[in-house]
């Protein structure tokens, strides 16, 4: 596929006219529609169509549309990391992580890209499911689980974390330890809302899921042991094991270890055509490193 065609039919996609999207790239609008014309002739098929209010995607051009901007980032990605080789990273770095991880852990992760790479930049968002998220503007997807990216992607486990219940000992001394699963019927219940997961459902360690109905279900893990640290209840997190600010570890202690619970992959994921960018590759290294102790 020429490239220039593809970057031509995309513009037209994205502007909904062949003038505007010839004005974009800096081209006479009848070289445009060579172009266009050149690519559809390639596919066998209309990709674009005329409308009252412009130019619109066939079926076949949604579909090529998708996939097309993936294309064009990879060709941006293969530049960029000829341009980089051999340099530090520098730049703009893209992550999305998901809502809760614990500000106290992220502070001196952030610190420490800093202080090793202080030309790169990260702009950071966050999000209830990092991987339903739209990730053409991703240099790296932070997530839980064992599902991975569609499409191009390399993934890498970082870090296994303990998925498990926590309470705060003046809870427990308030309302009672619960000795099994039917126990925590009488107790306040904060549950963890994993993407695609019932929330209502808590794993044993035996392999089987049991029903419980929480006064609490959110994506947002901090919220969680912030409520627990403050005696309202018991919580299920996945990141049981990670300790939280203040001596707040002195007050947090498990609940029910040997019965509820099971192990959690954190994933980085990277789009495959940036893998080897510096800002990506370095990044990551250092990322690793920096989690191996915990």
């Amino acid at each position: 596929m020429d490239l220039e065609e593809l970057r031509a039919f995309l513009d037209v996609a994205e502007t909904g006219s062949f003038l505007a999207a010839a004005d974009s790239l800096g081209v006479s609008r009848t070289t445009l529609r060579r172009r266009v014309e050149a690519l559809e002739a390639r596919a066998g098929v209309p990709l674009l169509k005329s409308t009252r209010s412009g130019i619109v995607l066939t079926e076949a051009g949604t579909v090529l549309a998708q996939r097309g901007r993936i294309m064009m980032q990879e060709t941006s990605a293969l530049l960029a990391s000829i341009r980089e080789v051999g340099q530090d990273p520098t730049g703009l770095l893209r992550v999305v992580l998901p809502v809760g991880l614990p500000p106290h852990l992220l502070t001196p992760l952030f610190g420490a890209l800093r202080t090793t790479y202080p030309q790169l930049r990260v702009h950071a968002r966050f999000s209830n499911d990092p991987l339903g998220e739209p990730l053409d503007d991703v240099d790296m997807a932070v997530h839980f689980g064992e599902a991975l990216p569609r499409g191009p992607w390399l993934s890498h486990e970082v870090l296994r974390v303990r998925e498990g219940l926590i309470a705060s000992t003046e809870y427990l001394e308030h309302r009672g330890v619960p000795r099994s699963m039917e126990d925590l019927k009488g107790h306040e219940l904060f549950s963890w809302e994993a993407p695609g997961e019932d929330a209502r459902l808590w794993p044993s360690l035996r392999g089987a899921l049991f029903s419980v109905e929480p006064a609490l279900i959110t994506p947002d893990i901090h919220f969680i042991r912030s409520c627990c640290i403050a005696g309202q209840g018991i919580g299920l997190v996945p990141s049981v094991e990670l300790a939280d600010p203040g001596g707040a570890g002195e007050v947090l202690v498990p609940v029910l270890p040997d019965v509820v619970g099971r192990e959690r992959p954190l994933r980085i994921s990277v789009p495959e055509a940036l893998s080897e960018i510096p800002k990506v590759k370095h990044v990551l290294s250092h990322i690793r490193g920096f989690l191996d102790p915990l």
